[in-house]
Order: C-alpha cells, then sequence, then structure tokens
C-alpha cells in the first residue's frame, strides 16, 4: 500500500491505464482469431476485410504506445504473409 498521497495517484493511475490497453490487446486478439479463422476456411473476402481492421487497430495502438513501433509493424508483417 502507497504511503504518500502522490505514489497513490500513480497507483490509480496505473491501473486504470493496464485496464484501457488491456482492452485494446484483448480486441486485438479477437479480431488475430477471426482473421486466422477466415484464412482457414478459405474465405479470401472475409479475410481482406478482417486484415483491414486488424491492421487499422494495430496502427492505432501503436500511435497510442500501447505496442511499440517495430513491434506493431512486425505484427502486420507476419499477418500478411498468411
Amino acid at each position: 500500500m502507497p504511503q504518500l498521497k502522490q505514489s497513490a495517484k500513480r497507483l490509480r493511475q496505473s491501473k486504470k491505464c493496464a485496464a484501457r490497453n488491456k482492452q485494446v490487446k484483448d480486441g486485438l486478439d479477437y479480431l488475430l482469431r477471426q482473421f486466422r479463422k477466415s484464412i482457414n476456411v478459405k474465405d479470401k473476402s472475409k479475410a481482406e476485410e478482417w486484415s483491414r481492421k486488424l491492421i487499422k487497430t494495430i496502427d492505432k495502438a501503436a500511435k497510442r504506445n500501447i505496442y511499440k513501433k517495430n513491434n506493431a509493424a512486425r505484427k502486420k508483417s507476419r499477418m500478411m504473409k498468411k
């Protein structure tokens, strides 16, 4: 338990931030699962649709520093190989 007022505030802030980041990452995981599922079913139009959504979301996450720039680029690159 924090002793100082400012450390208690930092703890509150970091919990909020972590919850927000987790929500974004969980959404990305869902999109990635849907993308992989559409690839396995060989549904090209669905796969393209999911890939556009996934790329957009990865870029937003990188912009908000949820993922680092190179991490986001690597995820997009690996996804597009499939």
